[in-house]
């Protein structure tokens, strides 16, 4: 079975019946890829009886990701593992592991280099991670952050770390890097919540390091702010305070499906490029939920040929809001995310799962 993905064609560009189209052939190669190659997945699928083609990106069968805490899915021989991806998590809790062959890896990195032109453009830009450099030093197990942060490094040039390995900031290399490129275009790179320590540290000394041309890409989850009641406002409103960047995007995006990320335009929404989709389903029935209705989010991409990551069931609450019609210009379908599921909701989702694997994980909503 070909595994061959074409990456050049139009990320945002497609409307409804074309993008669908094209990315159904993707999606259903990938069932009947994992269903031939990883035997758990071919066990569950058998069980619920599902099959292996379907016409709608709705009737496609989402694996929960905890199933890739509890389990080894994958899709390849050990032998052509070439890198290990790890989700975050603390000591006491499970993480995903998620296996890559050299041509998995290979497409997640074509795909994100498309996707981030589109928003940064090809001139590889100045660069400062909000993060320390050890965060990479294994190149064989990548953690989330590690991930991000490497797959991020093809846009920029002559990077800089703004933390110290304690997550302090390196302050001889922020004044560095603000004397170097001060009036020039850079691209900042961090997640979330780290981004927003630095800025309240910046606050603290009272320094501002005024890079107007800057443009910052920034993931990772706005549970911790929320906790602050830091919202995407405040956030960015703090951004051009201390830093002077006024082009900052969001993205949305998981260890579990590298590469598919979801960019926030100028408007606020995040947008699905033509490698990946998003449905919302209902969190008790599994039911798809149309424009302006709020559920668990699923998200499917064209690009894990490593591991069954094609269809997903996310642990997070999100609300479609339109597809082909984003006063951004861009097509597809853009949504909002609304935090992460409350552990009693989660537990609703239908606990159906081969014998042979966690039994009381979690694992699929129902097929509609």
């Amino acid at each position: 079975m070909s595994t061959e993905l074409e990456l050049d064609v139009p990320v945002y560009e497609w409307a409804a019946t074309e993008k669908q189209l094209w990315l159904m052939r993707q999606l259903n190669t990938l069932t009947r890829l994992h269903h031939e190659h990883c035997l758990p997945y071919q066990r569950l699928l058998d069980s619920q009886q599902v099959a292996l083609e379907v016409q709608a990106r709705e009737d496609l069968f989402p694996l929960a990701v905890r199933l890739f805490k509890h389990n080894r899915l994958q899709s390849i021989a050990d032998e052509d593992v070439f890198r290990v991806l790890t989700s975050s998590g603390t000591t006491s809790q499970q993480v995903s592991r998620i296996y890559l062959d050299k041509l998995t890896a290979s497409l997640q990195s074509r795909a994100l280099v498309r996707i981030m032109q589109s928003w940064l453009g090809r001139e590889r830009l100045p660069m400062l991670i909000i993060d320390h450099p050890g965060v990479i030093t294994d190149r064989q197990q990548f953690s989330a952050r590690g991930a991000g942060i490497q797959g991020m490094l093809i846009f920029g040039r002559q990077p800089a770390y703004a933390l110290h390995e304690d997550l302090s900031p390196n302050w001889d290399v922020l004044d560095a890097f603000f004397d170097k490129w001060r009036g020039k275009p850079v691209l900042f790179f961090g997640f979330t919540f780290m981004v927003w320590q630095l800025i309240q540290a910046l606050r603290l000394q009272q320094k501002t390091l005024p890079l107007n041309e800057g443009v910052l890409i920034h993931s990772g989850g706005w549970k911790k702010l929320q906790d602050l009641a830091v919202d995407n406002p405040t956030f960015k409103n703090a951004v051009a305070q201390t830093l002077g960047v006024h082009r900052v995007h969001n993205f949305y995006g998981m260890v579990e499906q590298v590469g598919s990320v979801f960019v926030e335009c100028g408007q606020g929404h995040l947008h699905t490029p033509v490698f990946a989709d998003v449905v919302i389903r209902d969190i008790v029935n599994g039911h798809v939920l149309g424009v302006g209705q709020t559920g668990v989010i699923e998200v499917l991409s064209a690009l894990p040929r490593s591991y069954p990551g094609h269809a997903l069931l996310t642990e997070d609450r999100g609300t479609l809001l339109g597809e082909d019609d984003c006063p951004c210009g861009r097509k597809g379908r853009y949504f909002s995310v609304n935090g992460r599921i409350p552990r009693a909701e989660l537990r609703g989702c239908s606990d159906t799962v081969e014998p042979k694997m966690a039994s009381h994980i979690p694992s699929v909503l129902p097929v509609p």
